[in-house]
């Protein structure tokens, strides 16, 4: 069993967080449970980003869904390649698709969405949605109720 995370640079380490997410690196083990159709969901509410042209902080609440293949994607090099976007400005589009892509390229789920509710900037909600194509059948894929922003309302 441990040969399958041999190969692993990040768990168990001291990591420092990366400069950027093209430094993050992202990582790898052997789904456990190969041929059996069920959802990973990971959640990072708390994720910020800048405002390519202000600097100023962004923030959203990050929902990524998918059905494993052959890879899961090992959690401690996700989540700092999810903190890596803090210091890097991108628009809330650029950053949902390059970590939808970033996981797609990585592990060639059977199926991925991703759901990234941005916090408003210049008093409008931005949330940005994507998935690989249809869901699997037989696969048991809960809504990611995340309300839409009401203010204070």
């Amino acid at each position: 069993m441990a040969e399958n995370y041999a190969g692993l640079t990040q768990l168990g380490q001291t990591i420092s967080q990366p400069a950027s997410p093209d430094q993050a690196v992202l990582e790898k083990v052997p789904n456990p449970t190969p041929g059996k159709a069920y959802m990973i969901r990971f959640t990072a509410p708390e994720f910020t980003s800048l405002c390519p042209l202000t600097g100023q902080p962004d923030f959203a609440h990050i929902v990524l869904d998918y059905v494993p293949r052959d890879w899961i994607v090992e959690s401690k090099s996700l989540k700092l390649f999810l903190t890596s976007f803090r210091n890097v400005g991108s628009f809330h589009e650029a950053c949902s698709m390059k970590i939808a892509e970033r996981v797609v390229s990585l592990l060639d789920p059977v199926w991925l969405r991703i759901g990234a509710y941005w916090y408003p900037r210049g008093g409008i909600p931005i949330d940005v949605f994507w998935q690989t194509g249809a869901p699997p059948d037989g696969v048991w894929i809960p809504a990611q109720d995340v309300p839409g922003y009401r203010g204070r309302g």
